[in-house]
């Protein structure tokens, strides 16, 4: 029989984030598979709107993998990374003639896979 050996990951995941999943996924874009150390560095320095977002939960993931799963901060990576639309909150707004305009302030679940580098 194979042995196989199990592959240690951690995660983090936020849920209903004020931002849309199609801004989340150009950030998510440029991290994936990255070191953590790159990838924070990479965050750090995009100039969008979802990158503080990212940055935050990309270090609660680094924290639950030393914290809960006994890994190495050196040698983790971005194993997966994806942002799945959340419900959608839908506002009015008046528009002419007396009629309204319906406006879509959407959500996000963003979830981030970290795992160890053999």
């Amino acid at each position: 029989m194979e042995e196989t050996t199990q592959v240690k990951e951690a995660r983090a995941t936020l849920k209903y984030a004020r931002i849309s999943s199609r801004k989340v996924k150009i950030v998510a874009d440029l991290i994936r598979g990255k070191d953590v150390n790159e990838a924070l560095s990479i965050v750090k320095f995009t100039p969008k709107a979802s990158s503080e977002v990212i940055e935050k939960i990309l270090k609660s993931a680094i924290a639950n993998a030393e914290n809960n799963h006994e890994m190495k901060a050196e040698n983790l990576y971005v194993a997966e990374i994806y942002a799945n639309q959340g419900p959608t909150l839908k506002r009015i707004r008046p528009a002419a003639k007396g009629s309204a305009v319906r406006i879509r302030k959407r959500t996000s679940h963003i979830t981030i896979v970290v795992k160890e580098r053999n």
